[in-house]
């Protein structure tokens, strides 16, 4: 694990400095396009910049963002805080240079509906650079890897999870899971069997609201403990560089912080270039631009704001056993007695929308593999799909009945493991990124790249 810490560490930093900062100067650029002034009804794609951002944060900002978080502070003290913010800077470029490829090598059926991502890029991206047989081992590899990560990190985990929560409040649910799991499918069986407009429909609906919820509820607790500010960041800068901050000393805080935000943002790992890769653009940078706000979104604000709201509250320092969710609601808990039910809210709604989205990324790996032979088998890859789908759906049942912590800890690797082939790729097409993004630049300040509203 610390192993893949390094690897997406060094991937950033890489992508950071190769790409001239792009993840400090694309942020404006970045907002115009979600609004969409930019946005010519002749650009071929499934949904808007806009949804294709939120069905990409609906995968990432989860239980992770609520638990994740409180497991750093309580393993890496406050100071995993600031390499937690640094780690989401610097996975912003990672995010630009992984989606930004999604949109230039995907693929369009006869209906016009899109096939994009890791897959795609590493195979023909590499193709077109000599490398053809690397090409499509990595892409098997990275499609094997997101099926089972799908199946288990972004299903069953999320399925538990939320049901443990549930069960909090309702103790007539106890060892009824399956009961939970059948509700859940089918919520999430009525938007996924749409595809990725009806994912996007409901996302962009649903990804707002959380975050605001979540984060105006964070700044309320902050705001009333206002006078402890200086207290709480000479608390993140001491723990972040001090030699004997906690366990591990300051190596082990980096990587504590690090490994946060970099699990929470998925930047490097190619996922995200899926659902960015449907995205109505005739221009790949654009998308990579747009994809920059992830990490920013989903690590620099609301994992921070849950940091934040751990370390002002004084619970970082809890000696009582509590963490994960537990911590992290005892926290919002001290100024809020009710927060507890709209942390049910949250978790629910978390996991709800990180369901959808990897069903997306897990159908895509599965098509990407299978598609063709079943397409000649049943004249369609409809059939196919659906035949995923519904094993998905099933997985929501097993994971919210069952204990499944060695399959959880299996694909969580495969997840992670995602990074390696992802990362090898971006690395070899980095150069003709860089040319697509210096191209794009040029065009965007002499007005050849225009305004639609």
């Amino acid at each position: 694990m610390k192993l893949i810490v390094l690897w997406l560490i060094a991937g950033g930093l890489f992508f950071t400095v190769f790409m001239r900062f792009i993840n400090f100067r694309g942020i404006r650029h970045a907002i115009g396009l979600i609004q969409g002034k930019y946005d010519s009804p002749d650009d071929r794609g499934e949904v808007t910049h806009f949804q294709a951002l939120t069905t990409a944060l609906s995968a990432t900002v989860g239980l992770g963002n609520i638990a994740g978080v409180a497991i750093a502070i309580t393993i890496g003290g406050p100071g995993a805080t600031f390499w937690m913010i640094l780690a989401g800077f610097i996975g912003m470029s990672s995010k630009f240079v992984e989606c930004t490829l999604g949109v230039k090598y995907r693929k369009f059926n006869a209906l016009g509906e899109v096939s994009g991502g890791a897959m795609y890029y590493l195979k023909y991206g590499l193709k077109k650079k000599g490398l053809g047989f690397l090409g499509i081992v990595l892409a098997f590899l990275f499609a094997v890897m997101i099926i089972g990560g799908a199946i288990g990190g972004g299903n069953m985990f999320q399925a538990n999870q939320a049901f443990k929560q549930f069960e909090i409040f309702f103790p007539f649910m106890e060892n009824n899971g399956a009961w939970y799991g059948v509700g859940m499918a089918i919520l999430v069986g009525v938007v996924i069997i749409g595809g990725i407009k009806s994912i996007a429909n409901v996302t962009s609906k649903i990804v707002p609201f959380m975050a605001l919820l979540y984060i105006a509820t964070a700044m309320v607790i902050i705001g009333m403990n206002i006078s402890y500010t200086g207290m709480a960041f000479q608390l993140i800068f001491d723990g972040a560089f001090s030699p004997e901050a906690l366990k591990g000393g300051f190596v082990g805080v980096l990587i504590y912080g690090f490994q946060r935000g970099a699990f929470s943002n998925e930047a490097g790992i190619g996922s995200a270039s899926i659902a960015h890769s449907a995205a109505k653009t005739n221009e790949p940078v654009s998308e990579g631009i747009v994809a920059l706000l992830e990490p920013f979104v989903d690590t620099v604000i609301i994992c921070t704001m849950t940091a934040l709201v751990i370390i002002f509250s004084g619970y970082w320092n809890d000696d009582s056993g509590l963490v994960g969710v537990q911590l992290t609601s005892a926290a919002f808990s001290s100024v809020f007695p009710w927060f507890p039910y709209l942390l049910l809210v949250a978790v629910t709604l978390f996991a709800f929308s990180t369901l959808i989205s990897w069903s997306y990324y897990g159908l895509k790996g599965f098509d990407y593999l299978v598609g063709g032979f079943g397409k000649k088998i049943f004249g369609t890859r409809k059939v196919t799909n659906l035949t995923f789908q519904l094993f998905f759906l099933g997985c929501i049942i097993i994971g919210s009945a069952s204990d499944i912590t060695a399959v959880l800890d299996f694909s969580d690797m495969m997840i992670l493991c995602m990074a390696f082939p992802n990362i090898i790729g971006l690395m070899i097409l980095a150069p003709e990124v860089r040319r697509d993004l210096i191209s794009y630049m040029k065009r965007l300040k002499s007005g050849e790249i225009k305004k639609y509203r």
